[in-house]
């Protein structure tokens, strides 16, 4: 499957990522890893004290891209090329890998690599390097 290359997209993104990142940490002193936000929500985890900055976090995410299939007039165009089925497992799979590696990529990746965190950095090549060999094994080795 052939993706669109858009830079300008992919670079707004980016900012909007980090500069979400910068004002959390700046105005709550609390690091954006989506897992580990989702995990205190759960419970036995979750503080009341923490829930609604949380809460507000998670339903940001959600409304976003909503949000932004209303303003720009057209819907947001996501395809799937796997089944239901391989989504649960890799989902699953995503959910386990987040809680055993201790974060998620935005955590990591996003925050952990800014404040120069060794194991952010280790475990954000990890990603990176599975998901290289993943995809590598699944459009050369496994389809052809």
């Amino acid at each position: 499957m052939e993706t669109s290359f858009t830079p300008l997209a992919s670079l707004a993104g980016g900012i909007l990522i980090g500069l979400s990142a910068v004002l959390l940490y700046a105005g709550l002193g609390r690091i954006a890893g989506i897992s580990g936000i989702v995990s205190r929500l759960l419970p036995p985890s979750g503080s009341a004290n923490e829930r609604g900055w949380e809460v507000t976090f998670i339903i940001g995410l959600i409304a976003a891209p909503v949000l932004f299939q209303l303003l720009s007039g057209g819907p947001i165009q996501q395809t799937f090329t796997a089944g239901l089925p391989l989504l649960a497992i890799a989902g699953v799979l995503v959910g386990f890998g987040s809680v055993y590696g201790n974060g998620c990529t935005s955590g990591h990746g996003v925050c952990g690599i800014s404040r120069l965190s060794v194991r952010s950095i280790a475990a954000t090549l990890t990603f990176m390097a599975t998901g290289f060999i993943t995809v590598f094994v699944l459009r050369h080795l496994v389809g052809g």
